[in-house]
């Protein structure tokens, strides 16, 4: 297909005229698909609800060690669940405490307790004139929306193929010590689907923080979320690393089962040093007298091991796969060669990035709306909402069917069409 960079403004404005068709006709249409958040589909959930037979009234919820799971205490996880998610992380169990059914609860947590209490004898942060995080780009708006919670300053990194810029991360880490952490999300990261290599990890591993407080956080959303069976991605384990060049306490480690088992019913856990783990527990025997251990047994004896989880996950890929290619299908089919957006295409995790024209995001997705599909807001993947170029779009691929995907997306590249046509018309003479 002709790039449309290089129609002349006559042949832009006659095009300009049939997408304006087509989008009158597509908004008849009476849509209302969802595309902005990393839900799990019905068919994934329901895929997981024999884990609901575990357990019956005759039960007996007691761990390997004799603690009854229906009582006070074990604050740190059962021993069982923490040894299952000590070996999807691939760390020592000793090295896990096992909370409750979201990581993000944890992150949250664990940056409060940095602002009010410090960390590890550091003065509190909320006490500092001035604390920054870093944050690569694209990336977790739930991330951003944490710190920018506790009035934490965001700085933006940019991310390759590789991981975030290392040069960047070094001077900034090494040099200021009003740095105090960076989000990671090491692994298919959101949005995407970046995984970091092993250079990446072992100079994350070797940072020379000017602050002694400064730490990584290691957000493993997607740990077990291959799509594909034969093109798989493993990252090199970052609390050995860290070990290994005397930084154990450098890294917090953050794992759930929101996507493996139930988004709203699983389990979530820290993996860390045991300085920083014993830290925590200090502000936990507060906080609460234990989590739910019945759930933490219900994973337990539902996955067995580490396997079963990995067992769980290839059959949810073969749920997800389908959906994906659907978009990835329609992009290639209808926008290569068009020089108006590109798009990663991801072997793991959650969503699909896009990147539009600079300076049309915005108009993207306020088209996809208007026609019935709903995207992450245009800006989400960037601290504070600003996207400097207004072109990071986020596809979330998971909840519809692939139909409704397929559909939702000829929909976007619609809307992709008509937004950068009209771009391309501002900026002729």
């Amino acid at each position: 297909m002709k790039s449309y960079r290089k129609l002349s403004k006559e042949e832009l404005t006659a095009l300009k005229n049939e997408l304006e068709h087509q989008y009158v006709d597509a908004k008849g249409k009476g849509l209302q698909l969802n595309m902005a958040r990393g839900k799990p589909s019905v068919a994934q959930l329901d895929m997981t609800m024999d884990i609901m037979d575990t357990f019956n009234s005759n039960s007996i919820l007691k761990t390997e060690a004799g603690d009854d799971c229906r009582n006070y205490g074990v604050m740190e996880g059962i021993p069982e669940a923490r040894k299952l998610m000590g070996d999807l992380m691939g760390v020592a169990s000793e090295n896990v405490i096992v909370c409750g059914n979201a990581s993000l609860s944890i992150m949250y947590d664990t940056v409060s307790r940095s602002m009010t209490h410090g960390v590890l004898g550091s003065t509190p942060w909320c006490k500092l004139e001035k604390v920054k995080f870093l944050c690569p780009v694209p990336g977790y708006d739930r991330h951003f929306a944490i710190t920018e919670h506790f009035g934490i300053e965001m700085i933006n990194i940019p991310m390759s193929e590789s991981g975030p810029d290392m040069d960047m991360v070094e001077e900034l880490v090494n040099k200021d010590a009003s740095v105090k952490g960076i989000w990671c999300v090491p692994k298919y990261s959101n949005p995407q689907g970046v995984s970091y290599s092993d250079d990446t990890v072992k100079r994350f591993a070797g940072l020379k923080p000017a602050a002694a407080d400064f730490r990584i956080f290691w957000d493993n959303a997607y740990i077990a979320h291959h799509l594909y069976e034969d093109k798989q991605t493993e990252i090199l384990e970052i609390l050995g690393e860290c070990a290994k060049r005397g930084n154990e306490d450098m890294v917090y480690e953050f794992c759930s089962t929101s996507k493996i088992s139930f988004a709203g019913a699983g389990i979530a856990a820290i993996a860390s040093s045991k300085a920083n783990l014993a830290e925590m527990k200090k502000s936990m025997t507060i906080q609460t007298i234990g989590y739910d251990k019945i759930n933490q047994l219900r994973h337990v004896q539902y996955f067995k091991n580490v396997d079963g989880i990995r067992a769980q996950m290839k059959k949810q890929a073969d749920i997800l796969r389908p959906k994906f290619e659907a978009v990835l299908n329609v992009l290639e089919e209808d926008l290569t060669g068009l020089e108006i957006g590109t798009w990663v295409k991801p072997i793991g995790g959650y969503f699909i990035a896009f990147d539009s024209m600079e300076g049309c995001a915005k108009s993207i997705v306020a088209k996809c709306k208007e026609a019935g599909v709903t995207l992450t807001g245009a800006g989400a993947t960037y601290p504070y909402k600003k996207d400097p170029n207004d072109s990071s779009i986020r596809i979330a691929p998971s909840f519809p069917t692939p139909e409704e995907m397929k559909e939702a997306t000829d929909i976007f590249v619609l809307c992709v069409k008509l937004a950068s046509v009209e771009k391309l018309l501002t900026e002729c003479k």
